[in-house]
């Protein structure tokens, strides 16, 4: 592949709000695909405001938004199975992009402190409601504040969101305790998943996924930073969940046995290849 800036990898369609389309650009030095042009900051709020963006609501109107909440309870059941066999003795719990703030309710009934960040104003709101309070954001002043204090971190699909990767990367290693462990969950264009649909895969969500990782390039961003990879976890529903959205976009509907296949097939190649759909990866500082 061409290294230069200019490289497309791939063009894909903001399918969710404006209909526009974006270039994938890849970064050879990370081995990941970064979206072209980004929307500036001010701008990006916009390509958020739609009732089908899910993670924002807990509208449960369609089938496909009933299985998603449905599995979707099971899965936070399992994310906190995994911090709890990695972090035992329950402390503190940062959650970034906590959405309806469903984790960190969950979280919270287990005995952890918790606290989490938003940025949809919605979202926030539907969260107090649950009697989870976030913060907007995080900023220099509450990284000060807290440095070193987190014995968890999590970023659940949320990494890719962020439009200052090197400051958020920074942030988290500040935040984070010489002895904690941070949760991130991506999706990986690696995938078969991807592979099979293309520019209709959904997971490239542009231009809210500003970053599509491979596992290669988290493993060298945290490296970076000081950090490494100890292991990582597949998340096997997204191939399904994915799958589904995709052939929407590729066909105007939700083929739900089309999806099934390959959604099925792409987590049987994964058993052998490690590329899922999307994986969580567990993170800690390099001296522990």
């Amino acid at each position: 592949m061409d290294k230069t800036e200019d490289t497309v990898y791939l063009k894909c369609k903001d399918h969710t709000v404006s209909g526009k389309s974006f270039s994938l650009v890849p970064d050879e030095n990370h081995k990941m695909l970064r979206t072209s042009p980004a929307p500036g900051v001010e701008e990006l709020p916009e390509y958020y405001k739609s009732e089908d963006y899910i993670s924002h609501t807990d509208a449960r109107r369609s089938w496909f938004e009933k299985i998603y909440h449905l599995v979707k309870n099971y899965a936070l059941k399992q994310k906190l199975k995994y911090i709890n066999a990695e972090n035992p003795e329950k402390g503190m719990l940062l959650d970034i992009g906590a959405g309806t703030g469903d984790f960190l309710t969950v979280a919270k009934n287990d005995g952890w402190k918790v606290s989490g960040t938003e940025p949809n104003a919605s979202a926030r709101k539907r969260a107090g409601e649950k009697g989870v309070s976030l913060i907007e954001k995080t900023d220099a002043s509450f990284v000060r504040k807290h440095i070193s204090s987190y014995d968890v971190i999590t970023m659940w699909h949320v990494l890719e969101h962020v439009p200052n990767l090197e400051e958020q990367l920074q942030e988290l290693k500040e935040l984070l305790k010489k002895s904690g462990t941070l949760f991130i969950a991506v999706p990986n264009f690696r995938a078969y998943d991807a592979k099979h649909y293309g520019a209709y895969w959904a997971a490239y969500d542009v231009p809210r996924h500003l970053w599509h990782f491979s596992a290669d390039a988290i493993r060298s961003l945290f490296s970076e930073k000081g950090m490494k990879v100890v292991r990582t976890i597949p998340m096997k529903f997204d191939a399904f969940y994915v799958s589904l959205l995709s052939e929407k976009y590729k066909n105007g509907k939700m083929n739900f046995f089309r999806a099934l296949w390959t959604g099925w097939l792409s987590n049987r190649k994964a058993a052998r290849t490690g590329e899922y759909s999307s994986l969580i990866y567990v993170i800690k500082h390099q001296n522990n």
